[in-house]
């Protein structure tokens, strides 16, 4: 268990039909730790980062941020402590029909109700934080290359200088280089705004590099967790097996004829 837990995740249970996604998650995220959360395709990742952003009900259990009970809360309450949240989606999520600055300022204005001109300074301020110019925040999503809409997404997530930061498979579809280099900006940004962090993901080099723990999730239970340095030696056969990328283990592939 992490001391001085910023999100506790206690017995969380989630099904959709038959399909058991969730079976009694129990996982806790220290204050400005940053927690990644491994897994393959369909283990539940995804479904357990939408329960704490409130974007899908949960079917029992407890999820509590910064102390207080997040399930179940009044819409007022709930749009209250989604304030303290950042998320970088997967595929960056940017909005085509807004320039880029917009974008980095869409939840200072529709969420905050930040006045236009004060928005566009922070949003070319993160930027700036990413290594993109002002010139970049002129131009529109379609003219950029994957990663710097990577790199607009992060801008995004960290404008509203939020207290918890989720990033969802951050480096998918980057090459290793940019992939190298989104990680260390999320490393600069997360320090640098003593943020507490969860991101999710099956990329093992970017685990260890944006890491102080990392958790694995299998058949919808974390499996194990640990410092990101124990992770070699964890003894647990089905974690060596997806770290090391092997076909043969206890974790097998649902393969279905042609």
């Amino acid at each position: 268990m992490a001391a001085a837990s910023k999100i506790a995740v206690r017995g969380l249970k989630k099904s959709f039909g038959r399909k058991i996604v969730l079976d009694g998650i129990d996982l806790d995220v220290g204050e400005r730790e940053s927690l990644v959360v491994i897994g393959g395709s369909g283990s539940g990742k995804s479904v357990l980062v939408k329960c704490i952003l409130g974007l899908i009900e949960p079917d029992g259990g407890s999820i509590a941020v910064g102390g207080r009970e997040a399930i179940g809360i009044p819409s007022r309450e709930r749009e209250k402590l989604m304030q303290k949240f950042g998320m970088l989606f997967q595929g960056s999520a940017l909005f085509d029909s807004l320039s880029v600055w917009e974008n980095v300022a869409f939840g200072l204005i529709q969420g905050r109700g930040t006045e236009r001109a004060r928005a566009k300074e922070i949003a070319l301020q993160k930027l700036g934080a990413v290594g993109l110019g002002p010139e970049v925040g002129e131009l529109r999503p379609s003219e950029l290359s994957g990663g710097m809409q990577k790199r607009v997404a992060l801008a995004r997530a960290i404008a509203a200088e939020p207290e918890i930061i989720i990033f969802d498979e951050p480096t998918t579809g980057l090459d290793p280089i940019m992939a190298d280099v989104i990680n260390d900006l999320i490393v600069k940004c997360v320090r640098e705004l003593g943020a507490t962090a969860i991101s999710i993901t099956h990329d093992m080099v970017s685990a260890h590099k944006i890491a102080d723990r990392i958790a694995m999730i299998y058949k919808g239970r974390i499996i194990w967790a640990g410092r990101k340095e124990e992770i070699d030696r964890s003894g647990n056969p089905y974690v060596d097996q997806f770290i090391h990328g092997r076909a043969e283990g206890p974790i097998k592939m649902e393969v279905r004829a042609l």
